[in-house]
């Protein structure tokens, strides 16, 4: 086994020289031509079309809920649940995307599938308002409110699902392909690759201002059809611009599935888990690095070592003249162990992050009844703010505190601590669950205010959910702003930490763990909402979550959330100290504990000390 680390060791060396040759030379090969990175050249086309097709996909979305509710006549409860189904099952299907993306057909051509599937599906919502016989009849304009009928959901759920197709793929790869525009080995191409996400976040956030002010007030008050029409039009737009630039993109070739290589480590630890690990650990292992790998080279850590019985090499176990392995399913390298090691360190982190984004998806679903019972006029003009567009105020908080944390607020960390960025992402995102809690329990001070003028002194005015209280919806500014910081913290903390801890070749499979979050979290609020309205329902003291809020108590299912964040925060810290960075010092420490220990033992490593 010596004989083996020996050859190991001497192998290991003579990649980490052609890894340092490959990454100095970009000259390329015959077999490798040159990549010609046109950076910001192409950025009009990628910015471009992110632009339009936020301002297409966010705009029709955002009304979604009162579209359910005041045009399909649905109920307050079977909408909202609709939605968190319809995000939940979009989020989750980035991961279907991210693989198909990696693994078969590229970032580009499923983004330029996704695109036209999106153009599509919201062609097909913006018919269900302009054509009468595709949605029921006005509730006022009848004697009894009717639903809709079976063909009139099924054309709604058929553009929907052509939506999901499209968020499906463009979501886990829109940032990804960007960051592909720019050289990852030169100094500018890694400014050009900061500076667009910073562009990335930014034009997301202008999109989302401009959708829940414009475009929804259009479709509250001036039309349906053509508050509909507009986002469809602008998708197509995206489109066009999207496919200007194809000549000029770089596209990535594909390098094979990283699921497959996940799903050997797992089969082969398996395999060989009655195995000993052997006395030297990681230089006895099998450490074999393609030459021409994109994935950086990841030093050893001492979690999860299960998974390094994957990498000893045995009698059995052939190498190629190359170094290797002549069969990937019996013998896998300690470079893919420690790539799924990167993959479950940051898992626990992920979970986390679904319990936080409860609180997003209130702000952006319940909210909205909030405000549709709230005085919505600003002064004594006659101008309503319509309900779904009190979410602006969440967006212009993050628009505001991201530069003037950037510019100011790191700075003055960095001179404090001495990090790079002030503090740590995970701590970053601490706080972004800290921010969430305080917008939780000024959520329920809030309605609690408004349920009781509600009661006691209504505006004078009753809407089908029930009367609108004389409290000012500009009260709902307060939650929104913490939720807004709390994004700020947590939502751009989350995608730099899964685009840095992932390894390199599943960068659209990180993109789509941040959504399968948001995912989660969609399914849990559902599950949540309908355990509470039905068990609530049957109590002394009445439905917490009726249809008309003013006969609930919305204020304590918002304390109950503010205390799963409180237990949610403690999760997270324990997990944050747990949590070892991708290729940081620490690992070399944990290796030469690993080392010491097989020293003093004298027996090296076995089972039971896993």
């Amino acid at each position: 086994m010596n004989t083996i680390g020996e050859r190991m060791t001497k192998r290991e060396s003579f990649d980490d020289d052609q890894e340092s040759l490959l990454k100095s030379d970009n000259s390329g090969t015959d077999d490798d031509p040159k990549i010609n990175y046109r950076g910001w050249k192409v950025m009009p086309f990628i910015i471009g079309n992110e632009i339009f097709e936020k301002l297409g996909a966010i705009g029709t979305l955002s009304n979604l809920l009162v579209y359910l509710t005041t045009v399909f006549n649905l109920e307050n409860i079977t909408a909202t649940n609709i939605i968190n189904i319809f995000n939940g099952s979009t989020n989750f299907a980035t991961l279907v995307g991210a693989f198909l993306s990696d693994a078969f057909f590229g970032r580009y051509k499923i983004l330029a599938f996704c695109t036209m599937a999106s153009f599509v599906g919201l062609f097909a919502i913006q018919l269900t308002a302009a054509v009468e016989k595709l949605h029921p009849p006005q509730c006022e304009e009848s004697p009894t409110c009717q639903g809709p009928t079976e063909g009139q959901m099924t054309f709604l759920k058929s553009g929907l699902g052509l939506l999901m197709i499209g968020a499906a793929g463009i979501r886990p790869c829109n940032l990804a392909f960007g960051a592909d525009q720019f050289n990852p080995n030169t100094d500018s191409g890694k400014k050009g690759i900061t500076s667009f996400f910073n562009w990335y976040f930014f034009t997301f956030t202008v999109a989302q201002m401009i959708s829940l002010t414009i475009i929804v007030y259009i479709q509250s008050n001036v039309s349906w059809a053509v508050g509909l029409g507009i986002p469809a039009a602008l998708m197509f737009v995206s489109s066009i611009i999207f496919f200007m630039g194809s000549k000029m993109y770089v596209k990535v070739k594909l390098s094979g599935s990283p699921i497959t290589s996940i799903v050997q480590v797992i089969v082969v630890a398996a395999k060989k888990r009655r195995l000993k690990l052997p006395e030297y650990l990681y230089p006895s292992l099998f450490n074999y690095v393609a030459p021409k790998s994109m994935n950086s080279k990841l030093p050893y850590t001492y979690q999860f070592r299960f998974l390094d019985k994957a990498a000893i090499v045995t009698p059995q176990d052939q190498i190629n003249p190359n170094g290797s392995a002549t069969d990937p399913w019996n013998l896998c390298s300690m470079q893919q162990v420690e790539e799924v090691k990167c993959l479950l360190r940051v898992l626990p982190i992920w979970v986390s992050g679904i319990i936080y984004f409860v609180v997003i998806v209130q702000q952006h679903t319940i909210l909205v009844f909030q405000a549709l019972l709230s005085d919505r006029r600003i002064g004594q003009s006659e101008f309503l703010i319509p309900g779904a567009s009190y979410y602006v105020f969440l967006m212009i908080t993050v628009a505001i505190w991201l530069p003037i944390y950037d510019r100011k607020v790191v700075p003055l960390l960095q001179r404090l601590t001495g990090k790079e960025g002030g503090i740590t992402l995970l701590q970053r995102m601490g706080f972004g669950i800290f921010f969430a809690i305080l917008s939780m329990v000024v959520s329920a001070r809030v309605e609690q205010h408004r349920r009781t003028l509600a009661l006691i002194n209504p505006l004078g005015v009753t809407i089908r959910k029930g009367a609108i209280s004389s409290m000012s919806g500009l009260w709902l500014i307060p939650q929104l702003i913490l939720a807004g910081l709390a994004e700020s913290f947590m939502t751009v903390a989350q995608v730099e930490f899964y685009y840095k801890q992932f390894p390199e070749n599943m960068r659209s499979i990180a993109g789509s763990l941040y959504y399968c979050g948001h995912a989660g979290s969609s399914y849990l609020s559902s599950v949540l909402i309908s355990i509470i309205h039905q068990v609530t329902a049957k109590s002394e003291t009445g439905n917490w979550l009726p249809e008309d809020l003013n006969k609930g108590r919305l204020d304590k299912f918002y304390f109950l959330i503010a205390a799963f964040e409180i237990l949610n925060l403690g999760y997270f810290v324990l997990c944050a100290r747990w949590f070892r960075y991708k290729g940081t010092s620490s690992s070399s420490v944990e290796l030469e504990k690993v080392t010491r220990q097989s020293e003093k033992s004298g027996n090296g490593l076995n089972d039971s000390s896993l």
